[in-house]
């Protein structure tokens, strides 16, 4: 299937399909779940503002004045028809009332009364309210989004609902009280100044309260001495278009491993399958590498462990040798060694395990020293992750010499530099910049910036947003921080002048306390609520260049059978449209989505040197458990 663009989920339609929920007997919160379909509606979208003109002009529309005692009134719609032509919006209730309350249970008849209201003492978690149709946990999984324009919300519990506000002032009094409700419900804590402090820490005030924080950074990243010369112009007609798919060997793909040179990779259940690289895509099935878990070291391959299907894959020696790391259990990424293969022999060399002052250590995730260290065919060290250790792995002896593969005992890994902490830093993720720079990623949102020479103690810390980071990446040079959570991303800009005035990253040295605010990156509440309940955001990446003054020029993400594109400068842009009359911290909804008709497994663009001179972009790799397809950016040319 191909791609599509994002879209708001049609607005509101005209007043012939403006209905009510009891003209509706046979609408459910159910028929928002029907399929994504890929074609664009036909219909002409309209906002509620218009909607409204048209209904007081058929004398159709209630008084504006109508009841106005009632305590937050609001009117209520329910969106139906998922992203078909047939969407559109239904009045769920003409008239009703929001309140937020306090309580330990979602369940509608746990006796919660009014007099819960505004009461920011005792246990409990905060919940909205709106008449007797809502009743959700105030929290980042309702994707709320705002349309100041308009004075209307829309949000996701158990289908789509959009609230409409009588007042300006009601309608920021809702999204001031629902920002406080959610520090709360993340933190515990009361959302007072003192606590914010408490939280972010003074120096990312601007992170609690983003009208103060100093933007200029994210104007200025691409100004002096930090410009990108080749960057390239956003065009509005860009589309993508899928060039190829490919049912993979076997299928069962567990994740991607995209070379920069000749050949990527694709490692499943039962081995590893070798595709040609081109500057349309992967494709062509090559050699295939089969796990034989009765196997013995040199021969096709010899996968231990209780659950012998590698989590994880990387390239290195000039993409000649792949690790493949599997997890000691099903459901929990830690493994106390890895496998080494040649890939040109097509067999595993090498079974290395982490020791640590002889003992036997865990780690939970691997990367290269650098972001463009795999091409080096001398590499010989990479890094390694655990919940509380950030370290080097050295795959030679103290004194230089490569382990002898022919002993009997699985060599181990030389510890040659790292820390491990006592305790609470909780690592979830971790990637390196084109010098060495590294980035992790904690369970509690926070980001942490290591210096190449140090993995003792962070240069920044940034405080997050509650959310575990699930994955992080960073750009080439240092300057972005792309941060996955199950529901967002979050983007860093790591800028910061110093005392001299000279311009700096976060890696180098402490920010102090102009530090630019982050951006969201969201999905739209339609699009979520298409997504589906337990599908989560996962691998979030910036497309891939491994130059200096080259400039990743597009963000990509997976959730459920999508995959997402997001316009790199767009985002960064500060005028942007997506961001006018929002409240809060600046967050985007402009995108594209790839639609496929099985979960995502991955989603990558390929090496910046695949690009054509047609294209503004390398092409993007999207695998499923059973196939791999290709899609090419068009500038609208073909």
């Amino acid at each position: 299937m191909g791609a599509s663009q994002s879209r708001e989920g049609l607005d509101l339609s005209d007043s012939d399909d403006y209905e009510s929920e009891s003209d509706e007997q046979n609408t459910t919160t159910s028929e928002s779940s029907e399929q994504y379909e890929d074609a664009q509606s036909s219909s002409s979208n309209k906002t509620l503002d218009e909607v409204d003109a048209k209904l007081k002009a058929l004398k159709l529309k209630y008084p504006s004045q109508q009841n106005p005692n009632l305590k937050n009134a609001v009117k209520l719609y329910l969106h139906v028809g998922g992203n078909t032509p047939k969407a559109k919006w239904v009045v769920a209730d003409k008239l009703t009332s929001y309140k937020f309350i306090k309580t330990t249970t979602i369940d509608t008849h746990n006796g919660a009364t009014d007099d819960d209201e505004d009461d920011f003492g005792g246990d409990g978690f905060w919940v909205l309210k709106v008449g007797s149709k809502i009743r959700a946990r105030v929290s980042t999984d309702m994707q709320l989004k705002m349309f100041g324009e308009q004075r209307r919300v829309d949000f996701v519990n158990r289908g789509v609902w959009a609230m409409k506000f009588f007042g300006d002032e009601d309608y920021r009094g809702f999204l001031t009280k629902f920002q406080d409700c959610l520090f709360e419900n993340v933190y515990g804590l009361r959302a007072s100044d003192e606590n914010k402090v408490k939280v972010y820490g003074k120096d990312f005030m601007g992170w609690a309260k983003p009208e103060v924080a100093d933007d200029t950074m994210w104007e200025d990243a691409d100004d002096g001495v930090w410009k990108s010369p080749s960057k390239t112009p956003v065009r509005a007609n860009q589309a993508l278009l899928e060039e190829f798919e490919e049912a993979a060997t076997n299928g069962g793909i567990q994740s991607l491993a995209l070379g920069a040179l000749d050949n990527s990779f694709l490692v499943s259940n039962s081995g590893v399958q070798v595709v040609k690289n081109f500057s349309h895509g992967v494709h062509g099935k090559g050699v295939y590498v089969k796990f034989d878990s009765g196997g013995k070291r040199g021969s096709s391959s010899n996968m231990d462990g209780a659950n012998s299907t590698p989590k994880k894959a990387l390239l290195m020696r000039g993409e000649t040798n792949m690790l493949l790391m599997s997890p000691l259990n099903e459901g929990k990424p830690h493994s106390t060694g890895l496998n080494q293969l040649d890939i040109e022999t097509g067999k595993i060399v090498t079974e290395w395990k982490f020791e640590k002052d002889g003992a036997e250590i865990t780690m939970r995730d691997i990367a290269n020293d650098t972001k463009g260290s795999q091409l080096d065919p001398s590499e010989s060290t990479f890094l390694g992750l655990d919940d509380n250790r950030l370290c080097q792995w050295d795959m030679r002896e103290r004194k230089g010499m490569v382990q002898n593969i022919a002993n009997s005992n699985s060599p181990v890994l030389n510890w040659t530099q790292g820390h491990q902490f006592s305790r609470g830093t909780n690592f979830q993720c971790f990637a390196t910049t084109g010098d060495g720079s590294i980035v992790v990623g904690s369970i509690d949102g926070k980001i942490r910036l290591y210096s190449k020479t140090s993995m003792r103690q962070a240069k920044t810390a940034f405080p997050g947003l509650g959310s575990p980071i699930t994955h992080v990446d960073v750009t080439y040079d240092g300057k972005w921080i792309l941060g996955t959570t199950d529901t967002y991303l979050i983007l860093i800009c790591t800028l910061f002048t110093d005392k001299d005035g000279k311009t700096k990253t976060g890696f180098s040295g402490r920010m102090g306390n102009k530090i630019p605010a982050p951006r969201l990156l969201k999905l739209t509440p339609v699009d979520s609520h298409m997504a589906g309940v337990d599908n989560k955001f996962h691998g979030g990446q910036f497309s891939w260049v491994t130059e200096n003054g080259k400039q990743e020029r597009h963000l990509v993400a997976t959730v459920g059978k999508f995959s997402v594109i997001w316009d790199f400068q767009q985002v960064k842009n500060s005028a942007h449209e997506c961001y006018r009359n929002q409240q809060g911290l600046k967050s985007c909804y402009c995108y594209k989505i790839v639609l496929k008709d099985e979960s995502i497994v991955d989603s990558r663009f390929m090496h910046d040197k695949f690009a054509v001179s047609d294209s503004p972009e390398a092409p993007l790799v999207v695998a499923t458990p059973m196939k791999v397809s290709s899609f090419s950016m068009s500038g609208g040319r073909r």
